[in-house]
């Protein structure tokens, strides 16, 4: 069945359609496509965030093989950040964000107590703001050290101010690859069966896939299919960011994924994941050009100002670290979209009263 068969028919892609999804003589086609679908959510509206990063520190227990930015204990680099110094580098902030983003690295000596600590001190500094932390896979190893269930893990997390889980720790879920890419890191089963926890227990997530590096076309849109069905049982996914791999300074090596193939990752991601609201350029992994682009191809959304991103910059991400409002809102309307700024909800913000 062709692209425009599965248009007419209304038809679900599956994993047979994985040839059509990325075929390059129909690029234009595809994008079009994945253009529709995403208008028909969101119209001409393409959303960004003022948010803010903090990795409260890259000391890790895993060394996952394309991770460029963890460390183990006095080694070169490696840095662990204080409650205080949290907080301080988010009062050093001009503008009133509305998102913190908190993702680190599985640290060989703290307990449950302090996750949950730097969670609640950023809320009592920060009613107002979405506070989204901890992937997947960090959430397992709260659960491990601290001999709790993952429901205890979440729900008091909760408790103390969480409000969405990011979508990192996922990877490839396809064993054959993760096994080769990220052995000792949670499996796809259990990512997801956190996931479907956090929803149930009420907390929001994003989801994403890291491609571009051992996986095939085939294992991409498997990844995208399970997404898929457990976004059919729980509706709780926010957001999907495709995240293209980046190979400085990794046990794996390789290239950059090249522009042709972003685009064509962000349309099948689109196309396939009818129940997802909304696809993520990430323009710190794409940059500001490829993301601009895939507006055109099924996204609406560029994350946002982000401010001090140091994971993919890590492994040679060749963008800035942060982003101005007015960049943002300039690039979104040179791809004839309409730029909307966002809570951490996807409730629209009043930037004029700003």
């Amino acid at each position: 069945m062709s692209l425009e068969e599965i248009r007419a028919a209304k038809r679900r892609a599956n994993l047979e359609d994985t040839p059509r999804l990325f075929d390059i003589r129909a690029f234009h086609d595809i994008g079009a496509l994945a253009n529709e679908i995403a208008e028909s959510k969101n119209g001409k509206e393409a959303y960004f965030v003022l948010n803010r990063h903090i990795n409260p520190t890259n000391l890790c227990v895993n060394r996952c093989k394309f991770c460029a930015f963890s460390r183990s204990k006095g080694q070169e680099g490696a840095f662990e950040l204080t409650l205080e110094e949290i907080i301080q580098k988010l009062h050093s902030d001009t503008n009133p964000f509305s998102e913190v983003h908190i993702v680190g690295g599985l640290h060989p000596d703290w307990g449950f107590s302090h996750y949950r600590d730097i969670i609640r001190s950023v809320r009592d500094a920060f009613p107002n703001i979405a506070i989204k932390a901890y992937s997947a896979v960090e959430i397992d190893h709260m659960a491990k050290i601290s001999g709790r269930q993952i429901e205890y893990i979440l729900s008091s997390l909760k408790e103390a101010g969480l409000d969405m889980l990011p979508g990192g720790g996922a990877e490839i879920f396809d064993p054959s690859v993760r096994n080769r890419l990220c052995p000792e890191k949670i499996t796809g089963e259990q990512w997801l069966q956190i996931m479907e926890t956090a929803h149930r227990l009420g907390i929001r997530s994003n989801a994403t896939m890291l491609y571009g590096h051992l996986e095939s076309l085939e294992q991409r849109v498997g990844h995208l299919l399970s997404l898929r069905e457990l976004q059919d049982r729980t509706g709780g996914f926010q957001a999907f960011i495709p995240l293209s791999y980046h190979p400085v300074n990794t046990a794996i090596g390789g290239s950059y994924t090249g522009g042709i193939d972003d685009l064509l990752t962000i349309a099948a991601s689109r196309i396939v994941l009818d129940n997802f609201d909304h696809i993520k350029a990430y323009w710190i992994m794409l940059g500001e050009k490829i993301s601009q682009a895939a507006l055109l191809f099924g996204a609406d959304d560029l994350d946002g100002t982000v401010i001090e991103e140091k994971i993919t910059h890590s492994a040679g991400a060749l963008s800035n670290q942060s982003m101005t409002i007015e960049s943002l809102k300039l690039l979104i309307q040179r791809a004839g979209k309409i730029p909307v700024q966002r809570d951490g909800f996807y409730r629209p913000i009043d930037d004029s009263k700003q």
